[in-house]
């Protein structure tokens, strides 16, 4: 159980990090000024926020896992409309992706935890380190990408990042409650 979460930890760190990366980049290139793309990074991290809040809430009402695989299925829709949609509604995309892609970041350190319980400090390692790291290892892959292509075609495969997490998160179980 944890090989597969640190396989979805590591997709949600590709797509969240490759978005956060460049999607000002993204707005300038569609036409947008730089302030628009400012602001379209102020919305993915004010979603951010708001889905490291709703999180806890979540998994309180439906259980941590089946929370984690409901936000990745939230995910996909809104990364895609980011990379769609008009201009003014790319910002309301982004607050939705960051927010969808941020309620599983706590739960899934907890349960790390949980699936390694004798082992914590090395759950926690893997599973806030490697958000940050293998995203910012994809960073320079995505942006050769972009420097070929465009960003809008260097970003339109993380659109399927957030399915692939959904996909790898069906297979988790839902931790037994500690005795």
């Amino acid at each position: 159980a944890f090989l597969r979460l640190s396989l979805v930890v590591v997709v949600r760190s590709v797509a969240f990090i490759g978005l956060s990366t460049f999607i000002a980049l993204y707005v300038r290139e569609r036409g947008g000024s730089g302030t628009a793309g400012a602001l379209a990074l102020f919305a993915l991290f004010a979603g951010s926020a708001g889905g490291t809040l709703l999180g806890g809430r979540l998994a309180s009402r439906w259980g941590r896992v089946a929370t984690v695989r409901r936000a990745y299925a939230a995910a996909a829709p809104a990364v895609v409309g980011l990379l769609c949609l008009p201009l003014p509604l790319v910002y309301v995309c982004a607050a939705l992706a960051a927010a969808a892609l941020y309620v599983p970041f706590s739960l899934q350190v907890t349960l790390g935890q949980d699936y390694l319980p004798t082992r914590m400090g090395t759950a926690s390692g893997v599973t806030l380190g490697l958000t940050v790291s293998v995203g910012g290892v994809a960073g320079p892959f995505i942006g050769a990408l972009a420097d070929a292509t465009s960003v809008r075609t260097a970003l339109l495969p993380l659109a399927v990042l957030p399915l692939l997490a959904w996909a790898l998160a069906r297979r988790l179980p839902e931790p037994a409650p500690a005795a």
